[in-house]
């Protein structure tokens, strides 16, 4: 998580200033990570090898939860 988010690397333009927001960032890119992103060995996300999806979501479909 460390090499994707630049929220964990330095002190940079990315810091987030508040807590909350920190853990608004970190859900999403979990969200991602598990649900959107195809892996090569996989060939599907996490969620769909688990059984938890049973599509790869779009960044679209990951947002419109937040609402």
């Amino acid at each position: 998580m460390r090499m994707s988010m630049r929220r964990f690397t330095r002190l940079t333009n990315a810091f987030s200033k508040k807590v909350e927001n920190l853990a608004h960032a970190v859900s999403l890119h979990f969200m991602f990570y598990n649900f959107g992103r195809i892996y090569k060995t996989l060939r599907v996300p996490p969620a769909m090898e688990a059984g938890g999806s049973d599509h790869v979501w779009t960044l679209e479909e990951i947002a419109a939860l937040t609402d």
